[in-house]
């Protein structure tokens, strides 16, 4: 079976020819017939030219005209995924619903697994990122060979991968108990850690491949697709596990691992559709040079991209152990959960834009098209503007305060996340940059200005922007988390604009041929 998937590296396409191999090219060479610098148009014109590789189409893979396969825009890319990241930020809200009706055990379960899982994501966002970039270059290079050379390194990242997370599930299985927790949670917590993690472990790591062909092909709706596939079959066997079968919290892990294949065969078929597509209309001789290092090119985008996630996360850390020293820190805590939670939502829309950015900036380095990135980067930046000002700010200015009213309980926690709920158009402004100008670096396959924006930002400027801003907030007799929220838009906002210099002053000065990668050749 596996010989018959076109995303499989053939070993031969690598190989150097021997003698023999060469004599007979050159003998083909010799029958063939000369080629054509101006072959005629096919019969019907300009629509029935097939393009060389699809955006979208059915699974099938039938070709489809040149207007259907027009290399699509920045914001036509993101559409899909912003659909595809709202519908996946509401279902993993399902877990965390259908485990309280079991109890407090099962929710405790669902949050000793997280740290688990968001290693999990990092190491997944690391290895997308990475093979996504050098994937994307070579397709707009059309350099075959380099492809197949990435798709077998990132087949041995991924087994690599897949081994140490079942591992790790194996030992939360027999380290549970060993936690200090209450019989009832570590129980709950032994069964669901353990299977979630050893069982996503294969259904995870196996779809970065055909995930990152899909997005190097252009193809986002099919990553739309693929989400959906996965969160619909989640909610539904979560459901039967649940309250049909009765199996608890091993109903929710186990509907968790099955319903991320379904996501992986709709991506499997997409993906073998698009290099389908490809191979059959490949140049015959490859004109661009193998890679001397080809798992090294995608590692050197793979871990500053993981590092960068990583410190992303580390902000709501720092920030509630700040939290934690005020007067009153439950109603803070409670505050900036929710004020974080609204801005993550909120971001979405610039999150999709942002990885819709990778494989739309890469294939334009690979095509030495610039201008074509600088179009996209600009789009993209209007259209977050007029995004947080337009939409997200009148809808909190509006509804703010009833949203803060359902989501809290106490007045002052109520009053608290109101005045943060503002603040949220502002910080989607603040973050907008961050979020685009980083993809376009790794689509010249540089990851290292992401995470040292990234470093600047959680680690240089978060912390004492936001002790600052507390003691402003307490010099003007206002709350001290209206001052810390203050401080991380200040934080957000210069390395934002730090982050935009850098870019604008690294982009080569005009297109023109396929961009020289400053890793592996």
């Amino acid at each position: 079976m596996t010989e018959d998937l076109p995303f499989r590296p053939r070993l031969e396409d690598m190989r150097s020819p021997d003698p023999s191999n060469r004599a007979r090219a050159a003998d083909d060479q010799s029958a063939a017939p000369p080629p054509q610098v101006n072959p005629p148009a096919p019969e019907g014109g300009p629509e029935a030219i097939v393009p060389p590789a699809g955006i979208g189409g059915s699974l099938d893979g039938a070709p489809q005209s040149v207007a259907a396969q027009a290399a699509p825009s920045l914001l036509r890319m993101a559409g899909p995924l912003v659909v595809s990241f709202w519908m996946r930020a509401a279902f993993t809200l399902v877990d965390t619903a259908y485990a309280a009706t079991i109890g407090d055990a099962a929710i405790a379960a669902i949050g000793l697994t997280i740290p688990f899982e968001f290693l999990m994501i990092a190491v997944w966002v690391g290895l997308s990122t990475g093979l996504t970039s050098c994937l994307s270059r070579s397709m707009g290079a059309r350099e075959g060979r380099r492809i197949q050379q990435y798709l077998a390194a990132a087949w041995q990242m991924v087994v690599a991968s897949s081994v140490l997370f079942a591992l790790i599930g194996v030992g939360i299985w027999f380290g549970a108990g060993r936690f200090g927790l209450e019989p009832d949670v570590a129980r709950s917590f032994q069964v669901f850690g353990s299977v979630l993690v050893a069982g996503s472990a294969f259904t995870t790591f196996w779809s970065v491949i055909p995930d990152s062909l899909v997005k190097a092909h252009q193809d986002t709706r099919s990553t739309m697709w693929a989400g959906i596939w996965s969160n619909v079959l989640n909610l539904a066997l979560n459901t039967l596990f649940l309250f049909v079968f009765h199996w608890g919290v091993f109903g929710i892990a186990l509907s968790t691992v099955l319903g991320r294949i379904g996501g992986l065969v709709y991506a499997l078929l997409r993906a073998r559709s698009h290099e389908t597509r490809r191979r059959e209309t490949e140049p015959a001789h490859d004109p661009g040079s193998l890679d001397p290092r080809p798992r090294r090119a995608i590692m050197d985008l793979a871990l500053p991209s993981s590092l960068t996630f990583a410190l992303m996360a580390t902000e709501t850390a720092l920030i509630n152990v700040l939290l934690a020293t005020l007067p009153r820190p439950t109603e803070a805590i409670a505050a900036y959960s929710i004020y974080y939670r609204v801005t993550l939502f909120a971001l979405n829309p610039i999150l999709a834009a942002g990885v819709a950015m990778l494989p739309y900036a890469a294939r334009r380095f690979g095509e030495g098209d610039v201008e074509g990135v600088r179009r996209g980067l600009r789009e993209a930046s209007l259209a977050a503007i007029v995004y947080s000002l337009g939409v997200v700010a009148p809808l909190l200015l509006l509804g703010g305060g009833w949203l803060a009213d359902q989501l809290s309980e106490s007045t002052l926690t109520t009053r608290y996340t109101t005045v943060a709920l503002r603040l949220v158009p502002l910080m989607c402004l603040a973050g907008a940059p961050f979020l685009l100008c980083r993809p376009v670096f790794e689509g010249m396959r540089r990851g290292g200005p992401g995470l040292a924006v990234a470093a600047l930002r959680y680690v240089v400027l978060t912390g004492p922007l936001a002790w600052v801003g507390m003691k402003a907030a307490l010099f003007l007799g206002e709350p001290h988390l209206y001052g810390l929220l203050a401080g991380l838009l200040v934080a957000a906002g210069l390395s934002s604009a730090a982050f935009h210099v850098w870019l604008v002053s690294s982009l080569p000065a005009r297109s023109g041929g396929a961009l020289a990668s400053p890793i592996g050749g």
